[in-house]
């Protein structure tokens, strides 16, 4: 019920908050699965990860939320939302930055920074 209070201060700061409504069960379940229905022929496969946060982690306080409501999470995604067509398996110590590739975008970045190449 906070949720929109939040947006407005964010707006207002010049930040943009449009994605934060389709993070949601509601959007999932009402608008993107809907408009995205698997297609016949095709083979679908997925992968959920977990991770428990360190005490400096970004994901420590949703990883927090999000344990409550729907379980084992990756600090942004449950195990169990993540699961669509066949399941894999769960990665254990897998961040959701791991699994975008953006924790090695931003050590490749502070390692460049530090005046060092990328080989």
């Amino acid at each position: 019920y906070q949720l929109p209070k939040v947006y407005k201060a964010l707006e207002f700061f010049g930040l943009e908050t449009g994605a934060f409504s389709q993070l949601t069960q509601k959007y999932m379940t009402e608008n993107f699965n809907p408009k995205t229905p698997d297609r016949e022929g095709v083979r679908y496969y997925s992968y959920g990860a977990t991770v428990e946060p360190s005490l400096w982690s970004m994901f420590r306080q949703s990883h927090r939320i999000i344990e409550r409501l729907e379980g084992p999470n990756d600090g942004l995604v449950s195990v169990e939302s993540a699961k669509w067509g066949t399941y894999k398996g769960t990665l254990k110590d897998v961040s959701h930055l791991d699994l975008i590739n953006w924790t090695n975008r931003l050590r490749w970045y502070v390692w460049e920074l530090t005046g060092n190449k990328r080989k």
